[in-house]
């Protein structure tokens, strides 16, 4: 099975090895069929403690680590 990976950028250092990550996905309106904006946000489990905010990461499925955090964190793409 393959694990999901997300994009998203750093909105929050929530605590000691753990990002807050908001991922934007873009959808078409069932009714009007115009392109919207869709957010979430994930905690993501970060090691070693590198992250900023505002970094652009990705993050990849894991196990639960705890009762919200089930994604570590892969790379991080730009700051």
């Amino acid at each position: 099975m393959s694990q999901r990976e997300i994009q998203g950028v750093v909105v929050k250092i929530s605590g000691d090895k753990t990002a807050s990550v908001l991922v934007e996905r873009r959808v078409m309106h069932p009714r009007y069929h115009k392109v919207v904006k869709r957010f979430k946000k994930y905690l993501i489990h970060d090691e070693n403690n590198t992250l900023k905010e505002g970094d652009q990461v990705i993050a990849i499925e894991c196990r639960p680590l705890s009762k919200t955090k089930s994604y570590r964190l892969k790379t991080v793409v730009g700051a």
